[in-house]
Protein backbone atom coordinates (compact mmCIF):
# COMPACT_ATOMS: atom_id res chain seq x y z
CA UNK A 1 0.00 0.00 0.00
CA UNK A 2 0.96 3.63 -0.41
CA UNK A 3 -0.38 7.12 0.28
CA UNK A 4 -1.95 9.30 -2.41
CA UNK A 5 -2.11 13.04 -1.81
CA UNK A 6 -5.59 14.40 -2.55
CA UNK A 7 -5.40 18.00 -1.37
CA UNK A 8 -3.23 20.15 0.87
CA UNK A 9 -3.72 23.65 2.24
CA UNK A 10 -1.73 25.97 4.52
CA UNK A 11 -2.81 29.53 5.32
CA UNK A 12 -0.96 32.00 7.50
CA UNK A 13 -3.05 33.60 10.19
CA UNK A 14 -1.67 37.05 9.39
CA UNK A 15 0.14 37.96 6.18
CA UNK A 16 2.38 40.30 8.18
CA UNK A 17 3.92 37.28 9.92
CA UNK A 18 5.44 34.02 8.64
CA UNK A 19 3.38 30.85 8.42
CA UNK A 20 4.76 28.60 11.17
CA UNK A 21 2.95 25.47 9.89
CA UNK A 22 4.37 22.86 7.53
CA UNK A 23 2.98 19.66 5.99
CA UNK A 24 4.15 17.03 3.56
CA UNK A 25 3.45 13.59 2.17
CA UNK A 26 5.44 10.84 0.51
CA UNK A 27 4.56 7.33 -0.67
CA UNK A 28 4.44 5.93 2.88
CA UNK A 29 4.59 8.88 5.26
CA UNK A 30 2.61 12.09 5.85
CA UNK A 31 3.00 14.78 8.48
CA UNK A 32 1.80 18.16 9.72
CA UNK A 33 3.80 20.48 11.99
CA UNK A 34 2.59 23.56 13.88
CA UNK A 35 5.34 25.78 15.29
CA UNK A 36 4.38 27.44 18.57
CA UNK A 37 4.00 31.21 18.05
CA UNK A 38 7.12 33.22 18.93
CA UNK A 39 6.81 35.34 22.06
CA UNK A 40 9.77 37.63 21.36
CA UNK A 41 11.48 39.14 18.32
CA UNK A 42 13.93 36.93 16.39
CA UNK A 43 17.45 36.63 17.73
CA UNK A 44 17.91 33.21 19.29
CA UNK A 45 18.37 31.68 15.83
CA UNK A 46 19.40 34.78 13.92
CA UNK A 47 16.89 36.83 12.01
CA UNK A 48 14.38 33.97 11.67
CA UNK A 49 11.76 33.30 14.32
CA UNK A 50 12.10 30.08 16.28
CA UNK A 51 8.66 28.75 15.31
CA UNK A 52 9.29 28.99 11.56
CA UNK A 53 12.83 27.66 12.04
CA UNK A 54 11.67 24.59 13.93
CA UNK A 55 8.77 23.84 11.58
CA UNK A 56 11.00 24.12 8.52
CA UNK A 57 13.78 22.03 10.07
CA UNK A 58 11.45 19.24 11.15
CA UNK A 59 9.64 19.33 7.80
CA UNK A 60 12.92 18.93 5.92
CA UNK A 61 13.89 16.02 8.16
CA UNK A 62 10.58 14.22 7.57
CA UNK A 63 10.92 14.85 3.84
CA UNK A 64 14.42 13.40 3.60
CA UNK A 65 13.08 9.85 3.87
CA UNK A 66 11.47 7.59 6.43
CA UNK A 67 12.96 4.92 8.66
CA UNK A 68 11.92 1.29 8.94
CA UNK A 69 8.99 2.36 11.12
CA UNK A 70 7.57 5.61 12.43
CA UNK A 71 9.48 5.49 15.71
CA UNK A 72 12.70 5.34 13.73
CA UNK A 73 11.53 8.15 11.45
CA UNK A 74 10.64 10.36 14.41
CA UNK A 75 13.94 9.59 16.17
CA UNK A 76 15.80 10.77 13.08
CA UNK A 77 13.69 13.94 12.91
CA UNK A 78 14.22 14.72 16.60
CA UNK A 79 17.94 14.14 16.25
CA UNK A 80 18.20 16.38 13.21
CA UNK A 81 16.35 19.22 14.97
CA UNK A 82 18.65 18.94 17.99
CA UNK A 83 21.76 18.96 15.79
CA UNK A 84 20.66 22.02 13.82
CA UNK A 85 19.68 23.90 16.99
CA UNK A 86 23.10 23.29 18.54
CA UNK A 87 24.78 24.47 15.33
CA UNK A 88 22.63 27.54 14.65
CA UNK A 89 21.76 28.93 18.09
CA UNK A 90 23.25 32.43 18.54
CA UNK A 91 22.84 32.82 22.30
CA UNK A 92 21.23 31.34 25.40
CA UNK A 93 17.42 31.53 25.44
CA UNK A 94 15.88 34.18 27.68
CA UNK A 95 13.85 31.44 29.36
CA UNK A 96 12.15 28.14 28.64
CA UNK A 97 9.39 30.12 26.96
CA UNK A 98 11.79 31.14 24.16
CA UNK A 99 12.87 27.60 23.24
CA UNK A 100 11.35 26.67 19.86
CA UNK A 101 8.58 24.08 20.12
CA UNK A 102 5.90 22.64 17.90
CA UNK A 103 2.95 20.32 17.78
CA UNK A 104 3.03 17.62 15.12
CA UNK A 105 1.19 14.55 13.87
CA UNK A 106 2.51 11.96 11.44
CA UNK A 107 1.52 8.65 9.88
CA UNK A 108 3.56 5.93 8.20
CA UNK A 109 2.44 2.81 6.37
CA UNK A 110 4.31 -0.28 7.56
CA UNK A 111 3.06 -3.50 5.98
CA UNK A 112 -0.72 -3.66 6.39
CA UNK A 113 -0.71 -1.25 9.33
CA UNK A 114 -0.79 2.50 9.78
CA UNK A 115 1.55 3.81 12.46
CA UNK A 116 0.78 7.13 14.16
CA UNK A 117 2.85 9.60 16.16
CA UNK A 118 1.81 12.91 17.67
CA UNK A 119 2.75 15.52 20.25
CA UNK A 120 0.66 18.56 21.10
CA UNK A 121 -2.62 19.43 19.45
CA UNK A 122 -2.31 18.50 15.77
CA UNK A 123 -4.98 15.95 14.89
CA UNK A 124 -5.67 13.06 12.51
CA UNK A 125 -9.16 12.11 11.36
CA UNK A 126 -9.86 8.94 9.35
CA UNK A 127 -12.71 7.90 7.09
CA UNK A 128 -12.67 4.15 6.57
CA UNK A 129 -13.26 2.75 3.11
CA UNK A 130 -15.92 0.46 4.54
CA UNK A 131 -17.72 3.33 6.27
CA UNK A 132 -17.30 5.22 9.52
CA UNK A 133 -15.20 8.14 10.74
CA UNK A 134 -12.90 8.12 13.77
CA UNK A 135 -10.21 10.23 15.39
CA UNK A 136 -6.84 8.48 15.33
CA UNK A 137 -5.40 11.06 17.72
CA UNK A 138 -7.33 12.60 20.64
CA UNK A 139 -10.24 14.66 19.32
CA UNK A 140 -9.48 18.41 19.21
CA UNK A 141 -10.26 20.09 22.52
CA UNK A 142 -9.25 23.67 23.16
CA UNK A 143 -11.61 24.25 26.07
CA UNK A 144 -8.80 24.90 28.57
CA UNK A 145 -7.03 27.35 26.28
CA UNK A 146 -10.31 29.15 25.51
CA UNK A 147 -10.96 29.51 29.25
CA UNK A 148 -7.47 30.97 29.73
CA UNK A 149 -8.09 33.43 26.91
CA UNK A 150 -11.48 34.42 28.31
CA UNK A 151 -9.89 35.09 31.70
CA UNK A 152 -7.81 37.89 30.15
CA UNK A 153 -10.99 39.82 29.35
CA UNK A 154 -10.30 43.20 27.79
CA UNK A 155 -6.68 42.27 27.10
CA UNK A 156 -7.91 40.16 24.20
CA UNK A 157 -8.86 41.55 20.81
CA UNK A 158 -6.60 39.75 18.40
CA UNK A 159 -3.48 41.74 19.29
CA UNK A 160 -0.37 40.50 21.08
CA UNK A 161 -0.79 42.81 24.05
CA UNK A 162 1.72 42.72 26.94
CA UNK A 163 -0.85 40.83 29.02
CA UNK A 164 -1.31 38.18 26.33
CA UNK A 165 2.45 37.75 25.86
CA UNK A 166 3.05 37.46 29.61
CA UNK A 167 0.26 34.91 29.94
CA UNK A 168 1.60 32.78 27.05
CA UNK A 169 5.17 32.95 28.37
CA UNK A 170 3.96 31.66 31.72
CA UNK A 171 2.08 28.84 29.98
CA UNK A 172 5.26 27.83 28.12
CA UNK A 173 7.11 27.59 31.45
CA UNK A 174 4.71 25.02 32.88
CA UNK A 175 6.17 21.54 33.33
CA UNK A 176 4.78 18.63 31.36
CA UNK A 177 4.28 20.27 27.95
CA UNK A 178 4.15 17.48 25.36
CA UNK A 179 5.67 19.02 22.25
CA UNK A 180 8.43 18.57 19.70
CA UNK A 181 11.37 20.69 20.81
CA UNK A 182 15.11 21.09 20.46
CA UNK A 183 16.10 18.26 22.83
CA UNK A 184 15.79 14.89 21.06
CA UNK A 185 15.23 12.86 24.23
CA UNK A 186 12.54 15.23 25.51
CA UNK A 187 10.77 15.19 22.14
CA UNK A 188 10.80 11.39 22.08
CA UNK A 189 9.39 11.19 25.61
CA UNK A 190 6.64 13.69 24.72
CA UNK A 191 5.50 11.80 21.61
CA UNK A 192 2.59 9.36 21.67
CA UNK A 193 2.49 6.40 19.30
CA UNK A 194 -0.23 4.02 18.12
CA UNK A 195 -0.77 1.47 15.37
CA UNK A 196 -4.07 0.74 13.62
CA UNK A 197 -5.11 -1.52 10.80
CA UNK A 198 -5.82 0.14 7.48
CA UNK A 199 -7.18 -0.72 4.06
CA UNK A 200 -6.96 0.69 0.57
CA UNK A 201 -9.51 3.46 0.21
CA UNK A 202 -9.19 4.79 3.77
CA UNK A 203 -8.76 8.58 3.78
CA UNK A 204 -6.91 10.63 6.38
CA UNK A 205 -7.14 14.30 7.30
CA UNK A 206 -4.07 15.59 9.14
CA UNK A 207 -4.51 19.11 10.51
CA UNK A 208 -2.98 21.76 12.70
CA UNK A 209 -5.09 23.20 15.49
CA UNK A 210 -5.76 26.30 13.39
CA UNK A 211 -7.76 24.19 10.94
CA UNK A 212 -9.18 21.89 13.64
CA UNK A 213 -10.71 25.02 15.21
CA UNK A 214 -13.70 24.31 12.94
CA UNK A 215 -14.40 21.39 15.29
CA UNK A 216 -13.41 22.48 18.79
CA UNK A 217 -13.23 26.29 18.99
CA UNK A 218 -16.08 27.17 16.62
CA UNK A 219 -18.19 23.97 16.76
CA UNK A 220 -19.01 24.30 13.07
CA UNK A 221 -18.52 20.54 12.56
CA UNK A 222 -17.93 17.29 14.39
CA UNK A 223 -15.68 14.62 12.93
CA UNK A 224 -18.12 12.94 10.59
CA UNK A 225 -19.48 16.25 9.34
CA UNK A 226 -16.01 17.62 8.72
CA UNK A 227 -15.03 14.63 6.59
CA UNK A 228 -18.29 14.90 4.64
CA UNK A 229 -17.61 18.61 4.02
CA UNK A 230 -14.06 17.88 2.86
CA UNK A 231 -15.39 15.29 0.38
CA UNK A 232 -18.16 17.55 -0.87
CA UNK A 233 -16.46 20.96 -0.94
CA UNK A 234 -12.71 20.51 -0.54
CA UNK A 235 -10.20 22.11 1.79
CA UNK A 236 -10.21 25.58 0.20
CA UNK A 237 -13.94 26.09 0.79
CA UNK A 238 -13.56 25.04 4.42
CA UNK A 239 -10.69 27.48 4.84
CA UNK A 240 -12.91 30.28 3.56
CA UNK A 241 -15.58 29.27 6.07
CA UNK A 242 -13.00 29.23 8.86
CA UNK A 243 -11.74 32.71 8.10
CA UNK A 244 -15.29 34.06 7.74
CA UNK A 245 -16.09 32.87 11.28
CA UNK A 246 -12.98 34.62 12.56
CA UNK A 247 -13.67 37.87 10.70
CA UNK A 248 -17.13 38.01 12.23
CA UNK A 249 -15.57 37.70 15.70
CA UNK A 250 -12.52 39.92 15.16
CA UNK A 251 -12.57 41.05 18.81
CA UNK A 252 -12.23 37.42 19.98
CA UNK A 253 -15.24 37.75 22.30
CA UNK A 254 -17.67 35.10 21.04
CA UNK A 255 -14.82 32.61 20.67
CA UNK A 256 -12.11 33.65 23.18
CA UNK A 257 -8.65 33.08 21.68
CA UNK A 258 -5.21 34.65 21.77
CA UNK A 259 -5.15 35.84 18.16
CA UNK A 260 -7.82 36.54 15.54
CA UNK A 261 -6.63 33.84 13.14
CA UNK A 262 -4.10 31.08 13.59
CA UNK A 263 -2.08 29.44 10.84
CA UNK A 264 -4.35 26.72 9.43
CA UNK A 265 -2.98 23.65 7.68
CA UNK A 266 -4.64 20.45 6.45
CA UNK A 267 -3.45 17.47 4.45
CA UNK A 268 -5.95 15.07 2.89
CA UNK A 269 -4.50 11.73 1.80
CA UNK A 270 -5.84 8.35 0.76
CA UNK A 271 -4.42 4.87 1.29
CA UNK A 272 -3.90 3.44 -2.19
Amino acid sequence: MHLDLLQSLSLCGDTAAPNDDRAGAGPRCAWVIDGATDLAPPGLLGDRGGAAWLAATADAAFGSGEGADLRATCARVFGRVAERYAAERRREPAGAWELPSASFAAVQLVGESLQLAWAGDCAILRERAGGGVDWLTPAPDRAAESAEAAALGEALGGARTPAVIADRRAARERPGRRVLGVDAAVSAAATDHATVGTAAGDTLLLMSDGFAALVDSYAAYEGTGLMAAVRARGLAALAEELRAIEREDAACRRYPRFKRSDDATALWVRVG
